[in-house]
């Protein structure tokens, strides 16, 4: 269920960090194994850097008899989801067990940095699981530092039921302008936030929308550990500065519209709010000439000492 550049199950010295990438909505690992594999030759990271493309099952696909499947829909591998074919196992289980895996001394008894980054969908695994996977804390306690890299998702797991108002950078008749110009290369903060007329999309507030209603790996969670975690743990916000158009499977959907018109508005809303409001000491990065693409985002000069931090 994994692409990997060194074997998990034997002892390697030689490796010093991990960097995993989660697929989009495709679920084409192979895909994004061969984008994490030219970034990290980019970077001169390959020797150093055991670099993961985990493939999340889920309908259409066709698995073999021992794999596990997740679903799609509201409470699907996005988001932590159980498994429809393994009930007690969610997506989130899965990349914890990886971690894990990474962790273990025995065969990385250097490794000291864990990344892990997804774009599109998989920018929504991410950054959902910063705030909720359980393992965090306790692989920090023994040493190994976790960071999260979000690229273009579609949405954001809010941690208020405010959302950003129709206007300044999130007014809808000017959301394809806002690559243009000499500001088009800067993070946007032009962005109030109010109340959400719920009759609109009633559930815009809940999971994996808001916190509302924790289902999956975060059932029996609360609203404020989540908020807590997602202050504290280091994410980057990659935006691609053309992402401003309703392509590459753009989620449409009135509880998605809710939190701003366009993936790279919603970006800019999210880490401003989350910083503003939460406290949170989070990076945006909007990377140039970058639409809703993977290999570009990913193999960009700015980003790679974010996916390879030393």
């Amino acid at each position: 269920m994994i692409y990997s550049s060194f074997a998990l199950a034997e002892r390697n010295p030689a490796v010093t960090r991990a960097l995993i990438m989660v697929h989009g909505a495709g679920r084409n690992a192979d895909h994004y194994f061969e984008t994490a594999t030219a970034a990290a030759f980019l970077a001169g990271a390959l020797g150093n850097t055991v670099v993961i493309a985990p493939r999340l099952i889920a309908s259409p696909d066709q698995p073999q008899e021992n794999e596990i499947v997740w679903p799609n829909g509201r409470n699907s591998w996005r988001s932590g989801g159980m498994s429809s074919t393994h009930p007690g196992i969610s997506s989130f289980d899965f990349l914890d067990e990886l971690l894990k895996q990474l962790s273990n001394q025995q065969r990385f008894p250097n490794l000291k940095r864990i990344v892990v980054a997804g774009h599109s969908a998989g920018g929504q695994v991410v950054t959902r699981y910063a705030m909720a996977n359980k393992v965090h804390d306790l692989l920090a306690a023994g040493g190994v530092a976790i960071s999260y890299v979000v690229a273009n998702p579609s949405s954001y797991a809010w941690p208020a039921a405010l959302r950003p108002l129709s206007e300044g950078d999130a007014d809808p008749t000017n959301a394809d302008k806002e690559a243009l110009g000499p500001d088009g290369e800067k993070v946007h903060t032009q962005f109030r936030y109010g109340l959400f007329d719920s009759t609109k999309a009633a559930g815009y507030n809940q999971w994996p929308m808001g916190l509302t209603e924790l289902a999956g790996y975060t059932a029996g969670m609360h609203a404020g550990q989540l908020r807590k975690q997602l202050a504290e743990r280091p994410t980057t916000y990659l935006l691609g500065q053309v992402d401003v158009l309703p392509l590459g499977g753009f989620d449409s959907s009135p509880a998605a519209m809710a939190q701003g018109p366009t993936r790279r508005a919603r970006g800019e809303a999210f880490f401003k709010y989350v910083t503003d409001s939460l406290g949170a000491k989070h990076s945006a990065i909007i990377v140039p000439e970058c639409g809703h693409n993977d290999r570009c985002i990913f193999t960009t000069a700015v980003v790679l000492p974010v996916i390879f931090p030393k």
